[in-house]
């Protein structure tokens, strides 16, 4: 998955603000105790990023 496809993601389940609000103060435990933001510039494939995201947040299986 790219990035940029990713972010789109983020944007369309969150809202471009908390999207980026999440990305940088949400702990997620699945990504070894990262955020988001951590987790990608530690490089963490996006989608399995992704994956973590919509686990943590009980995001449906269709926008995985």
């Amino acid at each position: 998955m790219r990035l940029s496809h990713f972010w789109q993601l983020m944007y369309e389940q969150f809202g471009e603000a908390y999207a980026e609000s999440l990305a940088r103060d949400h702990v997620i435990e699945e990504l070894g105790s990262r955020t988001v933001r951590q987790a990608l510039d530690d490089g963490v494939e996006t989608k399995e990023v992704w994956r973590a995201v919509c686990r943590a947040f009980d995001l449906p299986a269709s926008v995985h």
